[in-house]
């Protein structure tokens, strides 16, 4: 069949987390909860860098951005899920799907590019502390992630417009709990090879060079603080100006090559439980890693719970 706009269905069933009936308020009352967890702690982190002066440093404006991009992703592929979990109607209209399938892209690949700006950030203020403010200008800063989210959105924007020139013959289940294009490739009674080689050629590199640009500046990062005296106390402080970045960037990174790197054949548990940590679990606990053993986000967010609070007793 050639390819063009000649899809004739109209809606997709999603796979969800669990087959059981029984299960279902048991996960919905879990993601529900999780969701809003990640909703309320990537807000107050988003207020205390914007409302902080302290924080208006390029780290810390790279984390807003972050946090932004969190709720984006988690947004995009839970609501849905607990929609269905609620209404135990497990479709998606076609044009919901295509819809879902643009934001989850956009929104996973700036999480990618903006970790890989964030360790940037990390070399230049460790490997070159002199050159640090002019290095990482307030223009400097805004253009990178202007740069991001155009990327972003680009790749995004071609992969779905591709995707909308595949024709689905029949109401197909995609394996998975939202739209993305492995899933839906299957589906497809089109000839899909443009699609994957679209995928290997522009989705391969959005993953793999922002990780190679973590890696290189991890590598010069470790050896600079290796090359710091041991009883100074610097290598520490170095170390944990890094640590929660290289957690997040372990935990983000290590779930999404497992997804899309070393897939399956066929549908699994452990696919889905990669899926869920990377698009879930993951933004839930960027502001805890951020903010636990950060003096000054931590003073951040009691002053601003103080100030919404007094402003709320004064009312």
């Amino acid at each position: 069949m050639g390819q063009g706009n000649q899809s004739t269905v109209s809606e997709f069933f999603l796979r969800g987390i669990s087959h059981w009936p029984e299960h279902q308020h048991m996960f919905f009352g879990l993601f529900l909860f999780i969701y809003l967890v990640t909703m309320v702690g990537n807000l107050l982190i988003f207020l205390a860098i914007i409302c902080e002066a302290r924080l208006h440093t390029p780290m810390y404006f790279f984390l807003a951005c972050l946090s932004l991009a969190d709720i984006g992703l988690s947004s995009t592929t839970v609501l849905k899920m607990l929609v269905n979990m609620h209404t135990q109607c497990h479709t998606i209209s076609y044009i919901g799907c295509l819809t879902q399938l643009y934001f989850f892209l956009t929104f996973g690949d700036l999480d990618s590019f903006l970790l890989a700006v964030m360790a940037y950030d990390r070399y230049v203020a460790i490997c070159r502390p002199l050159h640090y403010t002019t290095a990482m200008s307030p223009k400097l800063c805004v253009f990178l992630v202007c740069v991001c989210w155009v990327l972003t959105n680009l790749v995004a924007l071609t992969h779905t417009l591709l995707m909308a020139q595949l024709s689905f013959c029949v109401i197909g289940e995609v394996s998975q709990f939202f739209c993305d294009i492995g899933p839906l490739l299957k589906l497809s009674c089109s000839d899909t090879h443009v699609n994957e080689l679209m995928v290997f050629a522009v989705g391969g590199p959005v993953m793999t060079i922002p990780f190679l640009c973590i890696m290189a500046s991890y590598i010069h990062i470790v050896s600079a603080i290796l090359k710091i005296p041991s009883g100074s106390g610097g290598r520490r402080k170095a170390f944990s100006t890094c640590g929660s970045h290289l957690s997040v960037v372990c935990m983000f990174y290590g779930t999404v090559l497992s997804a899309y790197f070393c897939p399956s054949s066929v549908y699994s548990t452990e696919e889905t439980a990669s899926s869920v940590v990377y698009t879930v679990i993951t933004p839930m606990l960027n502001p805890f890693l951020y903010s636990l053993r950060n003096r000054d986000m931590k003073s951040a967010l009691v002053s601003l719970l103080r100030g919404r609070l007094f402003i709320s007793q004064a009312q």
